[in-house]
């Protein structure tokens, strides 16, 4: 029986396989941080190459499996490719989670300024500082993203987010809206990247009041999470939920200009998660029980109210995992969860035209890297797509960040 025939019955049973690589060769990767320190970058959305993909942004901290405290202060740095891979201290943060650390990013539209989020006395503060020439200034209001022109910000209150998601907002600064469901002075900020000036524009009232809740009951408290600008900066997106007493949540994806003008709620049925633009008007968005599909997966939503326009990848793009599209809109990046008993994590490309997945290594999460501290690959790519970051754990080292070369695979498909 031949190796063509055995593939062929394979298929048969799972069609999934077809879209799947069939090689067995993984693209190069290398550690680009080691220990005793553990380093990592945190979320999928944010520009942790600078615009040459020599710089990559990362921080540091002493220990792991813990939550954060108020006192724990991390280190964020950069790793310089071209030397050897050696760190480069910026500077410190006191406001930090695993999952997201300090809101870490180059600074859009920008060439060598870095921007982080830091806890000041009784307020958040976000610090920018150019690592070319060492000039530095706080803004007294924390980011949560930034337009791709580097003027405005736009943010959660890390506050409200402590208090009902713990793991993605800050500790040291309790929630003065706790004891209310859906506050009229919390909700979402526009700040100016300049002078720092920020402004709510869509409370948590005037959210929890538009549109229909999906199984609203007495008790629920709403709170905004993940945003992020739109590739021309024209509209921003945010994941509206609600926490019901028993701990359980809901979310719709929502969209509104900078203004905090023109809300649409893109995605009403309450389930929602890992997003990305596509462009200025679709939205790469994962949900469920749509067009047929009672389980979770990709769906291409039009910036609008309504059902998506089509699934993306069924059966073989991870449905779960964090989503980015590569230059071009060719390729998709994603993730996955730790699968099997060996708990392995596999971040992997899917190939938009032919439905081809090619998975890009299998990193083995220890079961001690659970819950709040877990480590998700977030796969970041390089400006340029050709090199991808991710956070992995490095067998007796904990958490550290790792380089994947994939200009090999997206310069084949041209």
């Amino acid at each position: 029986m031949t190796r063509q025939f055995i593939a062929a019955l394979l298929i048969a049973a799972c069609p999934q396989l077809l879209a799947q690589d069939t090689k067995d060769e993984l693209p190069p990767h290398r550690y680009i941080t080691s220990g005793p320190r553990h380093h990592w970058f945190g979320y999928y959305d944010k520009l942790q190459f600078d615009p040459t993909g020599r710089y990559v942004l990362g921080m540091e901290v002493p220990f792991e499996h813990r939550s954060p405290t108020a006192d724990d202060v991390i280190e964020i740095g950069m790793v310089d490719l071209q030397d050897g891979d050696r760190w480069i201290h910026l500077g410190q943060s006191s406001a930090w989670n695993w999952q997201q650390g300090c809101m870490l990013q180059w600074l859009p539209g920008s060439e060598s300024t870095v921007i982080w989020n830091d806890r000041e006395g009784d307020h958040y503060v976000c610090r920018i500082l150019d690592v070319k020439t060492q000039a530095a200034r706080t803004i007294p209001h924390a980011i949560y993203a930034v337009s791709p022109d580097g003027k405005t910000g736009v943010t959660a209150d890390f506050r409200r987010i402590t208090d009902v998601r713990p793991g993605y907002g800050y500790n040291g600064l309790p929630d003065p809206y706790a004891d209310d469901l859906a506050p009229a002075g919390s909700g979402i900020f526009r700040v100016d990247m300049q002078t720092g000036e920020s402004k709510l524009i869509i409370s948590l009232k005037r959210i929890a009041e538009t549109g229909t809740i999906p199984n609203a009951q007495p008790g629920i408290k709403h709170y905004f999470n993940h945003l992020l600008f739109s590739p021309d900066g024209s509209r921003f997106i945010a994941l509206h939920r609600w926490q019901y007493p028993n701990g359980s949540r809901l979310t719709r994806l929502i969209t509104a200009t900078p203004d905090g003008k023109d809300i649409r709620v893109v995605i009403s049925n309450g389930y929602a998660s890992h997003f990305i633009w596509r462009d200025p008007s679709h939205i790469l968005s994962q949900s469920k029980d749509l067009l047929g599909n009672p389980n979770w997966g990709d769906f291409l939503f039009a910036d609008r109210e309504g059902q998506p326009l089509e699934e993306i990848g069924h059966g073989v793009l991870d449905g779960s995992g964090h989503l980015t599209y590569l230059p071009g809109n060719e390729w998709i990046l994603n993730d996955t969860y730790p699968q099997g008993s060996d708990r392995l994590q596999t971040p992997h490309l899917y190939h938009v035209k032919s439905g081809r997945r090619i998975d890009l290594g299998h990193f083995h999460l220890p079961q001690t890297y659970t819950g709040e501290w877990r480590v998700d690959t977030h796969p970041r790519q390089s400006r340029d797509g050709r090199l991808v970051c991710i956070d992995a754990v490095k067998p007796g080292e904990g958490r550290q960040l790792c380089l994947i070369d994939i200009s090999g695979l997206v310069e084949s498909e041209k």
